[in-house]
């Protein structure tokens, strides 16, 4: 027989761990100094400090010497898994041991050098990983204050790692990255620290080898502990997240049970007395507000994050601050549960929603995260003291209208929220009103909640199935809320395909509201269906089959498939609130948000597949997403049912129904008011109608954000509007979108320049979208996806304008693939091409082709077979934006300078609309080039407000002015 104290396991994986990072630098450093600290931008003596990877992978025999120790590492690496596994006797922390230590070996193993996406992608799911395995070792070990100090440096030292990171690969920053490398080395000896102090816990353990004849030998190993066997005959209690041991035959009484073991007794996180009931007004109202500014800043995190990758065109690093959802996970830090449960739902909305105040997007984006962590864990901390069914219910139903009053509120303001930290007074928002609310309500909070820590916790702890089924299920649960029914227009644009006299879809206004009404049905009504899962789940299904078919379209589509989809949704919430109030537990949060993050990412993926890593595999599958997150829903409900206490049936006073009703009146009232209030408020009439013109204009907008990270569509309505512009497109327009806040660029817009809308092709087709506004009815539009073999999908509208004396106009709005994809983007030219020919209407089109002028693709758009012309041919500066146009007669060219709207200008062209006789008089010399810079006719001028420096920082520019064509120059007109 053998025995080995496991404080030597300890010893020897952190000596073979160690060295195998430190012999590997000594040698690099001797042997290949100025090679492993150089990188893609600089090297000695710019940089003069190796990263990780490249000390341990890029050179031999520092390579070989570290894989050799760091594979003697792996025998201690298991030990050490075993031994925690026997000490807390939880598999989970057991299998996200195995799972990282995998992780680990991906990214040692397989270098930057050798592929650097797969390198990443195991270093990434490395680090997420050491996040709950931080996290559960210390919550089961003796000795909390070493490893929570580690840890918590380990997480605070990503910050500025990300942050030299960027200044590396983004501003090329000289030095940079050697900096990040001591952030790297860092978190490598903090790793290593972190499992070290394991050696106090371990001192007591000792593995044994023995052979026994008489005995056969388990095939995994045995745990045999003499005390376990004593102790047939207890029960668990658990009370925040500490499990106690309870004999049954013992006439202890349980609070002194809870005191003997050193932990504080349930009163002792009492913050008031029993005065509020799950039915009083005051704690219905408290949570309704609470949900709100949770679902407020669950959707301010994302619609920030979306600034940064779109500016950097590619992923910049800034991404990451979406794990700020995983804040439930800060619960398990010694202390912050109680910190949370006081001060959680005050710093939640007070640092979110403040954030505004912020002009510059970095720290503003780093704000919003944070108040989303305390946010998150505030709503997590709650939710999981509830044991009572009827308080279980009534903070369901109240999480419910809080999402629904978000959805009222958004659409009142055309979509926006006005709490959001992209929105500020000049943009539309209400931050201080906000502010105001947020902070009384976030000082009540834990006083009207304080019936939540009063309730007996039952002896309830789950299998590790069940809880992983629940988490997976909520995890698609808020991940559905936030794809589809974060805003009530969201689902009728997945059933939109254009203007039509047979067969148009729901439009935004007014039935957006019925997506409001359906959801406030499906939240009073959700009671019956508490732990009834089934008839919700197959509802759901059917939803989710009627919205990724794509042959299904316009009302078929938003009433069988939007409309059922989420009133399935909103009946399975009380179950998984219940279940997750009974059951109680840390990770499990933590894991449904982590599911939640990787939907998002899901989400993201189906669409910017060009600019991500392995972004193939979800390329265009966003019905893939959608499926995979009912089926996530679905089957966490079914497998938590009849679970956790969950009771068939549950009875309410009168009083609870009647302030369930006003609730429902008030958000029925509020929804009628607001669809009231948002009626079109007059018939579109164009600026010029005695001289039948249209001016018409493409920008490319970047999805309503602008420079420095605010909601852009005053400024643009603002613009469009001084220069008299009469038909707009509007390209990278789909906000439909988790990321873009799930916003709809055409309501405010529409609304405040009184034109008609069309958003182009809805966020279930995979493009950066387009949108077509008009002062002219459109009397029809269909929507086009170019081929796109390679690249991105690249939308387009076709629409018919009834314009002067009843004259058809043809109006194309188009959106052409990325510069890198030859092939997609001559494909797409020859599409167009036969598209613009197909019609002998007046015909103009507003377009981003990204050709140079009179080059390549250019030819297939102004060509014989097309019939178009460029608005102005010698106009060789341009690259993106083109103005082409047939049939219809050219008075006007103007490029104006973007300000800091967007990176792009608005080119704007006038038009005059022709009868038939004019057009057949004037024939060829409608495409005649010889232009001047003057008329005299004020009708056709464009404004002089943007001559000379402009205003607002727009002015014409490229020409200095305007150009006009179809006018005899000064001189001419002079000797007449």
């Amino acid at each position: 027989m053998v025995e080995l104290n496991a404080k030597l396991i300890v010893a020897a994986h952190t000596v073979c761990a160690a060295s195998a990072f430190l012999a590997a630098l000594v040698t690099g450093y001797n042997l290949h100094f100025h090679k492993i600290v150089e990188n893609a931008h600089y090297g000695y003596p710019d940089e003069w400090f190796p990263s990780v990877s490249a000390t341990i992978g890029d050179r031999y025999p520092e390579r070989s010497i570290f894989q050799i120790l760091i594979a003697l590492t792996a025998f201690p690496r298991f030990l050490l898994l075993l031994s925690h596994y026997y000490i807390n006797g939880s598999l989970t922390t057991f299998i996200i041991g195995t799972a990282r230590t995998v992780t680990c070996g991906g990214w040692v193993y397989i270098t930057s050098t050798d592929d650097h996406d797969i390198h990443d992608i195991f270093m990434i799911a490395y680090i997420i990983l050491t996040l709950p395995w931080y996290i559960l070792v210390t919550k089961h070990s003796n000795y909390k204050q070493a490893k929570t100090i580690v840890g918590t440096t380990f997480f605070s030292t990503l910050v500025p790692m990300i942050y030299w990171y960027i200044q590396h690969q983004v501003h090329h920053v000289a030095g940079a990255y050697s900096i990040y490398a001591y952030f790297e080395w860092s978190l490598i000896i903090l790793d290593i620290t972190f499992d070290a102090t394991a050696y106090k816990d371990f001192k007591k353990l000792t593995f044994t080898l023995k052979h026994d004849a008489n005995e056969a030998g388990k095939w995994f190993f045995k745990i045999n502990n003499q005390q376990n066997d004593t102790m047939k005959n207890e029960t668990i209690v658990e009370i925040d997240d500490e499990k106690i041991e309870r004999p049954i035959e013992a006439e202890v009484e349980l609070d002194e049970i809870i005191r003997a073991k050193g932990i504080a007794a349930i009163e002792d996180h009492l913050i008031s007395p029993k005065i509020f009931t799950y039915d009083s007004f005051v704690y219905i109202t408290v949570n309704i507000i609470e949900s709100f500014i949770f679902w407020s800043n669950l959707t301010s995190l994302t619609c920030s994050v979306w600034h940064f990758p779109l500016w950097y065109m590619g992923i910049s690093g800034y991404e990451a601050a979406i794990l700020g959802f995983m804040g439930p996970a800060i619960l398990a830090i010694p202390y912050m549960s109680s910190a949370v449960t006081q001060y959680g739902a005050l710093l939640g909305g007070l640092i979110t929603i403040g954030a505004y105040l912020i002009d510059t997007p970095e720290p503003r984006l780093i704000t919003i995260c944070v108040g989303t962590i305390f946010s998150m864990a505030t709503f997590a901390q709650y939710l999981r003291k509830l044991t009572n069914a009827q308080l279980n219910f009534s903070f369901a139903i109240t999480w419910s209208l809080g999402l629904i009053f978000t959805l009222i509120i958004k659409m009142w303001f055309f979509s926006n929220n006005p709490t959001w930290a992209i929105m500020k007074e000049e943009t539309g928002g209400y931050n201080k009103t906000a502010i105001v609310i947020s902070t009384v309500i976030g000082m009540i909070y834990p006083y009207i909640n304080s019936i939540h820590m009063k309730q007996e916790k039952p002896m309830v702890s789950g299998c590790f199935f069940k809880k992983f089924m629940l988490a997976t299920g909520f995890g698609g649960l808020i991940f559905s809320i936030h794809q589809s029914l974060t805003d009530a227009s969201t689902l009728i644009y997945w059933s939109w395909e254009g203007y039509s006299k047979e067969n148009q879809g729901p439009l935004a206004w007014p039935w957006a509201s019925l997506t409001i009404v359906v959801m406030l049905f499906g939240a009073l009504t959700s009671l019956k269906f508490i732990n009834r899962p089934v008839f919700p789940s197959l509802l759901l299904i059917i939803g989710t089959i009627v919205l990724s078919i794509r042959s299904i379209t316009g009302w078929n589509k938003f009433i069988f498939g939007g409309l059922f989809y989420a009133l399935s949704i909103m009946w399975l919430i009380p179950t998984y609130v219940s279940a997750l109030g009974y059951l109680g537990s840390t990770w499990v949060f933590t894991l449904a948000f982590f599911y939640h993050v990787i939907g998002i990412l899901a989400h993201v993926w189906v669409v910017a597949y060009a600019f991500v890593p392995m972004g193939w595999i979800l390329r265009e599958r966003i019905e893939v997403v959608l499926s995979i997150a009912t089926g996530m829903v679905i089957l966490g409900a079914l497998s938590v049912s009849n679970s956790f206490f969950l009771p068939k049936s549950i009875s309410f006073t009168k009083k609870f129904g009647t302030y369930l009703t006003l609730y429902a009146f008030a958000a029925l009232a509020l929804t009628s008011y607001c669809t009231y209030d948002l009626r079109p408020t007059g018939v579109p009439t164009p600026y010029h109608p005695d001289k039948k013109l249209i001016t018409a204009g493409i920008w490319t907008i970047h999805f309503g954000l602008d420079n420095d990270m605010w909601a852009s569509e005053e400024r643009m309505i603002e613009l469009i509007k001084d220069l008299e512009i009469d038909v707009v497109g509007l390209l990278e327009t789909d906000t439909q979108r988790i990321t873009m806040g799930n916003r709809d660029l055409t309501r405010k817009m529409a609304y405040e320049l009184n034109m008609y809308a069309d958003f182009g092709p809805g966020p279930n087709k995979h493009t950066w979208g387009c949108v077509l506004l008009s002062k002219f009815p459109i009397l029809n539009s269909t929507h086009h996806l170019l081929p796109s073999p390679v690249g991105e999908l690249a939308p387009a509208i076709h629409a018919t304008l009834k314009t002067y004396d009843d004259v058809l106009v043809d109006v194309i709005v188009f959106h052409s693939g990325q510069e890198e994809d030859e092939e997609d983007r001559r494909l797409q030219s020859q599409y167009l091409a036969k598209l613009m020919g197909s019609t002998n209407r007046p015909t103009f089109l507003l377009s981003y082709l990204v050709t140079d002028p009179h080059e390549g693709n250019y030819n297939t758009y102004v060509s014989e077979l097309s019939g178009m012309h460029d608005i102005d041919p010698s106009d060789d500066d341009r690259w993106c934006e083109y103005i082409l146009y047939k049939n219809i007669k050219r008075t006007g060219y103007a490029r104006v300078s973007r300000g800091t709207i967007t990176d792009t200008e608005l080119q704007v062209g006038k038009f005059q609309v022709l009868n038939d006789r004019e057009l057949l008089e004037a024939n060829d010399s409608l495409y005649t080039d010889e232009y001047t810079e003057e008329i005299d006719d004020d009708g056709f001028k464009f404004p002089s407000m943007f001559e000379g420096e402009g205003e607002r920082d727009h002015f014409y520019h490229v020409f200095d002015r305007p150009r006009y064509f179809g006018f005899k120059k000064d001189e001419e007109q002079n000797d007449e």
